[in-house]
């Protein structure tokens, strides 16, 4: 990853010793107490920049970097959630969809995921692509289906997080596939009836 292009430092006289660091957008925030010189400054910021990449770099997917690497790493899922069953003839990226984050088509066995998801964490990104290969087996959305779902051990966190970036972006994205999943809570009724 490139260096960012803003790093903004925030000094505060109440923090004693701890040094932390996130990111906001583009920006990388470092938190430092408020007593350390330019010097040390300097240093803390640039080994701060230099963790939180490798830290966002370790959480990246592997298969993040093209469509070859996001089919090698569907058939390694596939192997270890599985059983090796599910086999894509292919997986790849596409442009950003309107309702859903992934698609798969059981017919000829392939798998789309958003372009939206490339910087997801990959837990999120492997749950998406267990979720779509699992199609591959299961086509609908039964018990059966979560069933096999469900052996990916990050299943619930990642639908979670999903569901917050939707509700964050505003994307009203819903479920995987664009279907409420099975296991929803089911909607209050109205009042109005």
């Amino acid at each position: 990853m490139a260096q960012p292009a803003v790093v903004e430092v925030r000094r505060s006289d109440r923090r004693r010793r701890m040094v932390s660091a996130r990111r906001e957008g583009d920006t990388v925030i470092v938190f430092i107490p408020g007593w350390m010189s330019d010097a040390e400054e300097r240093r803390w910021v640039d080994e701060m920049v230099r963790r939180l990449e490798r830290s966002e770099a370790r959480r990246r997917s592997p298969g993040r970097k093209g469509d070859d690497a996001l089919r090698r790493r569907s058939l390694e899922l596939s192997r270890r959630f599985l059983e090796g069953r599910a086999r894509p003839t292919s997986v790849r990226w596409v442009p950003p969809m309107r309702t859903r984050w992934a698609s798969c088509t059981p017919a000829d066995g392939t798998i789309r995921v958003s372009e939206r998801l490339r910087d997801a964490p990959g837990w999120v990104v492997d749950y998406v692509l267990v979720h779509e290969l699992t199609h591959l087996l299961e086509p609908g959305h039964d018990a059966r289906f979560w069933a096999w779902v469900h052996r990916y051990p990050r299943t619930e966190r990642a639908m979670g997080y999903l569901e917050g970036l939707s509700a964050a972006a505003g994307l009203g994205l819903v479920g995987i596939d664009g279907d409420e999943p099975e296991s929803a809570e089911p909607e209050p009724a109205s009042a109005t009836g």
